[in-house]
């Protein structure tokens, strides 16, 4: 009896072990499996921050001015370090602008250019466009020569085709990307595609020299790409991302962002201050990220 007794025991206290150790694994691999990952989401917003811009710097050049952009070389030299170059029509009746940044005329250019919004550049962007930006049905084609950004280059292409004016008498871009993007020190590889339409809501009736920074769009669509580790991932708008060109970054709006075989994750760009803060939030836990 005593013996049976004895096995019972032993049997209860090797059963409730193995309860206890299954748990602890279980928990273990729960909080090993907690997914933190927001280096992709900004990795995407780097990309999208970056082909976004090449936008506002071509509509500039089409004006004649970079007012935006301009400001003395890092060598303390008084001269402009953004200049524009425009090209006569051709036989298709399209006028191309090469804008460049840094020594040599841009080309091959090792040396940064610090331009007024803060970022450095160096390089060329070249813009084949038939009409003005502004012009309804205007096209502007981009491709870039050895052009980086902080020291992350931009490959590919980029065409912006204004489609006219909506309901609310605002121009309206429909905006097409097909990029890459190389990170500084060696940092990994973005390729970014990318399908916008891009508003303009604000400061569209003061064009020219000097009247640049109280223009507002916001800009609406999806991307799709893969990632700097490697992994692809979809990206769609969910509320409308509000870029000021006298801001650097997204000020407002709302993007999911899925990489494959992980959560869809929201990134938040905040209610309208100007800064590089931004949340992304992923299975309810919320993280702040600094932009670059």
């Amino acid at each position: 009896m005593k013996t049976t007794k004895r096995v019972l025991n032993y049997t209860l206290a090797v059963f409730f072990a193995g309860a206890l150790l299954l748990s602890s694994c279980k928990k273990e691999k729960e909080e090993e499996e907690v997914d933190t990952d927001t280096q992709s989401s900004k990795d995407n917003t780097q990309a999208d921050l970056y082909f976004n811009d090449v936008a506002n710097i071509a509509d500039e050049a089409s004006e004649g001015d970079l007012v935006s952009y301009k400001t003395a070389n890092l060598d303390g030299l008084l001269s402009n370090c953004a200049n524009i170059t425009r090209l006569h029509a051709d036989s298709t009746n399209s006028d191309t602008l090469l804008i460049s940044f840094g020594s040599n005329g841009g080309t091959n250019s090792t040396v940064n250019c610090l331009c007024a919004d803060g970022r450095l550049r160096r390089g060329i962007i070249t813009v084949i466009y038939t009409g003005k930006y502004r012009d309804s049905l205007s096209t502007h084609n981009i491709s870039f020569s050895n052009y980086f950004v902080n020291n992350n280059q931009l490959i590919g292409s980029k065409t912006v085709t204004n489609k006219g004016r909506n309901s609310a008498g605002h121009p309206v871009f429909e905006i097409v990307v097909n990029g890459t993007l190389f990170l500084a020190n060696s940092g990994g590889t973005v390729t970014w595609n990318s399908n916008r339409t891009r508003e303009w809501i604000a400061g569209y009736a003061t064009f020219g020299p000097g009247n640049w920074n109280d223009d507002v769009y916001l800009i609406r669509g999806t991307a799709s790409g893969i990632n700097a580790a490697g992994n692809t991932f979809n990206a769609t708008i969910i509320n409308p991302l509000e870029r000021a060109i006298g801001c650097r970054w997204f000020r407002k709006g709302t993007v999911e962002f899925t990489p494959s075989g992980k959560a869809t994750r929201t990134i938040d760009y905040g209610t309208g201050n100007c800064d590089d803060i931004a949340t992304v939030t992923i299975n309810g836990n919320t993280h702040t990220i600094n932009l670059n």
